[in-house]
């Protein structure tokens, strides 16, 4: 061992300087091997010449690899570099990049989250109780929080309306309504639908378990689609009956002109809220008669109920042509007083479908009935049938002092299955006929988008089953709501024949005048089966046309066959038909004169030769088979010298009937202007106290800046 005195000595011994001799003898061994380097062996120690099996296949494979190197990277490119190019195109194409925020975040989307489902209701009266939904069960790979994140997204459910007053101001005044917040990625806005849960579900549907594609969180989201980005809309289903002008009539060859009336009001709706959406109406959509009697007219009625009606007739200038005339003709039916009003049987036959699941179709359908249950009289009796799949009874009938039952059965509407219309209404005539009140009112009250899909479905057979009912003396009105799947055509159809009206109801407002303000012309029938035939004098008027009523032209015969069926009038309502006449002489004929003259009377003359035209109305009292007859010449007297000389209402109706014809893009109209219809009816507009007619300006406004149809 060394001590550590011997090496504390060799610590402190200084160290000793460079030997020049040692130094160049270690250069020149240096540079001696360095001239040899050529004359030292290559082959390491301890290996063959040869290369071991190991190192051969090694070596191979180190070539092999390196020419695949190269070669992989340009196959690659060729391939790749185009699929990712398309594919990048696609994306950008669907969802614009967003620029700025959030970059690098997973957001987890309403695609990774179960729909939630809404609360079972309990029915009240039901046939058959509602089978409860099934509990969903909780996997393995749900926590707390994500539930928790569920009832965040989940939109609340809407409490249901406990004052009709408030509801009224939220619809006809929406603009004092804060504009809701726009929506943050991953969240739902309430009221809204995401569009990601249909895939997920589809996948779910399809066998995939959670957790795969549908529920990943790392997959790419899309971006949220901008506030002014338009939505696509969905499929049109509606159903509406396509018809065409009518056309411009020769006097000598067919002077007499028959139709039934029309009460109805639906086109005058269905055409407003396509004009509120930005979009100008169908042009099917659009029967100008329903425009025009939408409007209350404060025409001459009757002075009792002996009489149902009056009529007043009027011929003016026409507007549109200087060389042509109108023929006025107003209905007035007698207007029944509340307190003289007969019992009311009234079965709501409600549609509670899957396809009326929609904001403006049953919870604006349960609202506005709301609103007629607080109408009724203490002793009417309320019955509720609803069909979707089958019938069934949810309310017998219940008098309407039972208020707070009735309308608990409204609420509890929920809708779901198919639709079995013909199911519901046999149903409905059923429990009417059951609380039959004699002298009174019966009547169903149809209430529906109007999509038939089970039991009978065809037009022909339901006019054949609602004819058959409406014998027993139980009418029928219908109500359409929502768009997208609406009837018309089956509604018109089926209202025509059961002695009722049809209503296209697309707002609480609208609700409120249909089932509350026009209560009395909607539920009291004052007679039934009216008919107007005209015979124009061929001496004074060579051509004319009926502006509107297209739907409801009848053939010369039916007028006096009291087998064939035609409208009722309502208690108060007002009926308008407009005629455009040209005077004999006038130079505004359309249709070239007969090579061999006209036909001649006896005398050698025309009989009555000063009459324009004369006017006759064929009506039924509502408990009454034999018809009544009413006349009304048309002579000189009925004249007025200018346009403006006519009545206010006179003077707005015509208004409506050229902005009808407008909308249809007909030919009469074609050079009049929306600023002359505007002009008119602003100066015609009068009393307006529910604001209808200064709605029918704004109207006119949305059209004209819509501008002309393509």
């Amino acid at each position: 061992m060394v001590d550590d005195n011997e090496l504390e000595r060799l610590r402190d011994l200084a160290v000793p300087a460079p030997d020049g001799e040692a130094k160049a003898r270690a250069f020149a061994a240096a540079m001696h091997a360095f001239d040899g380097q050529e004359n030292i062996s290559t082959v390491p120690q301890e290996t063959p010449a040869g290369l071991r099996l190991t190192e051969r296949a090694r070596t191979l494979w180190r070539e092999i690899m390196q020419r695949k190197l190269i070669a992989t990277p340009a196959i690659t490119a060729l391939v790749a570099l185009p699929v990712a190019g398309y594919a990048a195109f696609e994306m950008l194409k669907e969802q614009p990049p967003v620029i700025g925020g959030n970059e690098g975040k997973v957001t987890e989307t309403v695609a990774d989250k179960p729909v939630a489902q809404k609360p079972a209701s309990n029915g009240l009266a039901t046939n058959e109780p509602l089978a409860a939904a099934p509990a969903k069960k909780k996997t393995d790979g749900d926590s707390e929080d994500r539930l928790k994140d569920e009832a965040q997204i989940a939109p609340a459910v809407p409490k249901p309306a406990t004052e009709v007053d408030s509801l009224l101001k939220q619809e006809v005044a929406p603009e004092a309504m804060p504009a809701p917040p726009p929506a943050e990625s991953g969240q739902l806005a309430a009221g809204g639908r995401a569009s990601a849960q249909a895939p997920a579900a589809t996948m779910r549907s399809a066998g995939m378990p959670a957790g795969t594609v549908a529920d990943s969180k790392l997959m790419a989201q899309p971006s949220p689609m901008p506030a002014d980005q338009m939505q696509p809309q969905e499929e049109n289903r509606d159903r509406i009956e396509t018809f065409k002008t009518n056309p411009v009539h020769a006097t000598a060859q067919d002077p007499v002109s028959t139709f039934s009336i029309d009460v109805d009001t639906a086109s005058y709706s269905f055409v407003r809220r396509s004009l509120k959406e930005g979009i100008l109406p169908d042009p099917d959509t659009v029967r100008v008669e329903e425009m025009i009697n939408y409007f209350p007219y404060d025409w001459k009625g009757p002075d009792s109920a002996a009489t149902p009606f009056n009529s007043t007739v009027t011929v003016m200038p026409t507007p549109w042509n200087q060389r042509t005339k109108l023929m006025h003709v107003a209905i007035k039916g007698f207007d029944v007083k509340p307190a003289e009003a007969p019992k009311a049987n009234l079965v709501f036959l409600i549609d509670v479908s899957g396809s009326m699941d929609e904001p403006d179709k049953l919870p604006l359908l349960k609202s506005a009935f709301r609103l007629l249950v607080g109408r009724l009289k203490p002793d009417d009796t309320v019955s509720i049938v609803t069909y979707a799949g089958n019938a069934g009874t949810v309310l017998m009938p219940t008098k309407a002092a039972e208020k707070q039952k009735i309308l608990a059965a409204i609420d509890n509407l929920e809708p779901g299955g198919s639709t079995a219309g013909e199911a519901g209404i046999k149903e409905a005539y059923k429990l009417a006929q059951q609380s039959f009140v004699k002298d009174g009112v019966n009547r169903v009250m149809l209430a529906t988008d109007g999509d038939f899909n089970v039991g009978q479905t065809d037009d022909d057979d339901l006019k054949q089953l609602i004819e058959k009912e409406r014998k027993t003396g139980v009418f029928l009105s219908v109500f359409g709501f929502g768009r997208g799947n609406l009837n018309d055509q089956m509604m018109q159809t089926i209202a025509q024949n059961g002695n009722g009206t049809a209503a296209y109801i697309d707002t609480l407002a609208e609700a409120e005048k249909v089932l509350v303000e026009d209560a009395s012309s909607t539920l009291f029938t004052i007679a039934k089966d009216v008919k107007i035939q005209i015979e124009f004098n061929p001496a004074k008027v060579s051509e004319y046309r009926l502006v509107g009523y297209e739907t409801r032209a009848l053939k010369r015969e039916d007028f006096n066959n009291d087998r064939v069926d035609a409208g009722d009038i309502g208690s108060g309502h007002s009926v308008t038909a407009i005629y455009e006449i040209t005077p004999k002489g006038s130079g505004a004929e359309q249709v070239d004169p007969l090579r061999y003259g006209e036909a001649k009377v006896d005398n050698g003359g025309v009989a009555n030769a000063d009459e324009y035209a004369f006017v006759k109305i064929r009506y039924k009292l509502p408990n009454e088979d034999v018809s009544k007859l009413i006349t009304t010449p048309v002579t000189a007297a009925s004249e007025v010298s200018s346009f403006n000389e006519a009545g206010a209402d006179q003077r707005f109706s015509v208004a409506v009937a050229a902005f009808g014809q407008k909308l249809r893009d007909e030919d009469q109209t074609a050079n009049f202007g929306y600023e002359r219809i505007l002009e008119i009816a602003n100066a015609a507009r009068g009393a307006d106290p529910f604001g209808y007619r200064a709605e029918f300006l704004s109207l006119v406004h949305l059209a004209s800046s819509l501008g002309t149809r393509p």
